[in-house]
């Protein structure tokens, strides 16, 4: 509340800030608990290469599912070929009894990212929990 007294000219008012600040406070708390919430990107998980000096254990090899989306929409599991409406059905049969859900998507280098989305999506469809992506650099070992 502000009024100047005195003068030979009359009452004279200020603007009022108060109103003003309480609504900046207020917006600056909304602005602080929205951006937390902002979304992250997608959660990816690398297969990391074996070590140069030490052998690949088999084991972990035959429980490895790799998915290979290969040009002229073909699809591979594990270098056997499948086709996209037989793709969901076959991992759910090999996924059926295993207690970790980890599996693997490769695409070549000139297929674009919606084929290797779709077969992420039927991947997921399929019931696996954790889907990795493997680059050509992973491969290298780089």
């Amino acid at each position: 509340m502000g009024m100047a007294v005195g003068g030979g000219k009359g009452s004279m008012s200020e603007p009022n800030i108060v109103p003003l600040i309480d609504v900046l406070l207020v917006l600056i708390i909304i602005f602080m608990v929205i951006t937390p919430t902002t979304p992250k990107g997608l959660d990816a998980l690398i297969p990391q290469p074996t070590p140069p000096n030490q052998k690949e254990n088999p084991d972990l090899l035959n429980k490895t599912i790799v998915v290979q989306v290969t040009n002229g929409d073909k699809v591979l599991i594990n270098q056997d070929p499948s086709s996209w409406d037989q793709l969901g059905p076959s991992l759910e049969n090999i996924f059926k009894d295993r207690a970790e859900k980890v599996a693997f998507v490769k695409g070549d280098d000139n297929v674009e990212f919606a084929e290797v989305a779709r077969a992420i999506d039927i991947m997921r469809e399929a019931g696996i929990e954790h889907v990795g992506l493997i680059t050509a650099k992973i491969e290298a070992g780089q």
